[in-house]
């Protein structure tokens, strides 16, 4: 391929990198507007896996009919057990509880503690896998908690003492996906990572559906205005689906790093499209523990091992 060949696609690897990194953030905007329309944090997972399940079990199937041309080896049992926990951690629980943490914090401070994962992975890494965490990492994850800690404070004086519980719901949710993170990293290079994804919001889609049923009748949610079905399509398409593969072509066109590093565009895009569509807050504490937190990110994201964004 030409030189010129090669920029172009150099450059639509970067343009999906980025555009993968502000819709999934996006997704925190659409949940906010259909809590306007009366909906919770359940009933708004419950619309997102039922709008999203029909796009990945096609990508499921198309996934596996592509394995089975080239006689790749199936998953194992052990594979599919792993399958299910990652997708109960990461697509059903981290879900559930960012989107519960929604109803009470802004979005420009849910996608920041969000963003905290490499440190949990990292932690996570340390506590139960014997890895070892240098100097340098140790001082990113230090200035990427004080980023945090601005931000909290500073929502906490303008918005009141809802933010705190909002704000431990969102990092559970955190924490949930940095245990899929840690957990999926053998799975994708046995399975890959389209085909995990794939499987894993199936597994998330029925554990959504047994908590909604077990706690509510269906028929509500089935009688909402056409408007909350419209933000939850467009939820299920432009903030999880579409995402997923935009930022795949990315990394297989500009590479895992850059791809991972262009996530840093989710937290700064929603602290500007909160302010604009909700109507929320920017103060100058805001924006400065922003960039603190997105620079300590940046430096423990450089490996990218573990920074490949999928949807929450």
């Amino acid at each position: 391929m030409s030189p010129a060949h090669d920029i172009r696609l150099r450059r639509l690897g970067l343009l999906l990198g980025a555009a993968g990194a502000v819709l999934f953030s996006a997704k925190a905007i659409l949940a906010k507007l259909q809590f306007l329309q009366g909906l919770d944090a359940l009933d708004v997972l419950a619309l997102r896996m039922l709008f999203s399940f029909p796009l990945f079990a096609l990508l499921a199937v198309r996934q596996t009919l592509l394995v089975r041309r080239r006689a790749q080896p199936a998953p194992g049992v052990r594979d599919w057990w792993l399958i299910v926990l990652v997708g109960l951690l990461g697509y059903y629980l981290a879900s559930f509880l960012d989107f519960r943490g929604l109803e009470y914090v802004p979005v420009s401070l849910e996608r920041l503690i969000l963003f905290l994962n490499p440190t949990l992975v990292l932690l996570l890494g340390l506590f139960f896998f014997g890895r070892a965490v240098t100097p340098r990492q140790w001082l990113a994850m230090g200035v990427c908690y004080l980023g945090v800690v601005l931000v909290f404070g500073e929502n906490l004086r303008v918005q009141g003492d809802h933010i705190a519980f909002g704000s431990l719901l969102v990092f559970g949710s955190a924490v949930s996906y940095a245990l899929y993170l840690a957990l999926s990293g053998e799975l994708v290079r046995r399975i890959g990572s389209l085909r995990l994804v794939a499987y894993a919001m199936c597994v998330s889609t029925l554990a959504t559906a047994v908590h909604y049923l077990g706690l509510r009748d269906i028929a509500p949610l089935l009688s909402f205005p056409w408007q909350v079905y419209a933000l939850a399509l467009a939820n299920a398409v432009f903030c999880t689906f579409l995402p997923v593969t935009f930022t795949m072509r990315a990394v297989e066109l500009v590479g895992p790093g850059p791809a991972a590093q262009l996530s840093v565009l989710g937290p700064v895009s929603l602290l500007f499209l909160g302010g604009f569509v909700l109507g929320e807050p920017v103060t100058w504490l805001q924006l400065i523990g922003t960039v603190v937190v997105l620079s300590g990110v940046a430096v423990l994201s450089r490996p990218a091992a573990n920074s490949l964004p999928l949807p929450k």
